[in-house]
């Protein structure tokens, strides 16, 4: 009943895949925006946080549909990529790129609530003391808010690694190719006699997603005590 099938692994794979490179290649902009919409002030602040949080309240049919126009092989920002070798619709990479942009406004949340709660008087002794801005960040800023980067990076995996209605619109449901969890599940509920593949990997999904969620939890206590410590 539930021994997983070839196809049915290969979904799997693919969407720890898809979730992994999404939350690495979203993390570093994640700090930064995180950072600029928590400490600086600058003309369009409030244009960019809406632009950021944009995916949360559009559609994933509609964000897919403009990656698709974007990032296609004849769009603005797919056909000059395309003349260099890169592609990004109906390649998994396109799922990674769907999937991040999904994710990001919760990362970006989670890390600028960490940065928000870390008293500036303790960056401003760092600046006092002669340090670049860069350096008091390194030392002070980036220990301390160090558990809400890690929860800001496991909620931004968990989804996505659930991730359908953008990721199916810009690159399809290729077995094998693009292809992750959602699209798997999807497609075995099309067919008949399906349910039970189906069945099998909803409960992969909720496995990943709970052990992602406890695991952040534990070390975000962990790290949140030694830096209490320090």
């Amino acid at each position: 009943m539930f021994q997983l099938s070839p196809e049915e692994w290969q979904a799997v794979a693919l969407s720890l895949r898809v979730a992994l490179w999404a939350t690495l290649a979203a993390l570093p902009p994640g700090i930064f925006i995180a950072f600029a919409l928590a400490r600086w002030e600058f003309p369009g602040k409030q244009i960019l946080n809406g632009l950021v949080h944009l995916p949360l309240i559009l559609p994933p049919v509609v964000t897919g549909y403009v990656l698709l126009l974007t990032f296609g092989t004849r769009g603005p920002i797919g056909a000059p990529l395309k003349e260099i070798g890169i592609v990004f619709a109906f390649r998994w990479s396109g799922a990674a790129l769907a999937a991040g942009i999904m994710a990001f406004p919760l990362m970006v949340r989670a890390i600028r609530l960490s940065i928000e709660a870390v008293d500036p008087k303790l960056e401003q002794a760092g600046a006092t003391l002669g340090a670049s801005r860069l350096w008091v960040f390194a030392t002070v800023t980036l220990p301390l808010i160090l558990p809400g980067i890690l929860a800001g990076a496991i909620l931004a995996f968990a989804k996505a690694m659930g991730e359908f209605g953008a990721t199916i619109t810009f690159v399809s449901n290729i077995p094998g190719q693009t292809q992750t969890l959602p699209s798997a599940i999807y497609a075995f509920l099309q067919v008949p006699g399906g349910e039970a593949s189906a069945l099998r990997l909803v409960v992969v999904s909720v496995a990943i997603a709970m052990t992602a969620l406890m695991l952040s939890e534990i070390l975000s206590r962990k790290i949140a005590k030694r830096v209490a410590g320090t």
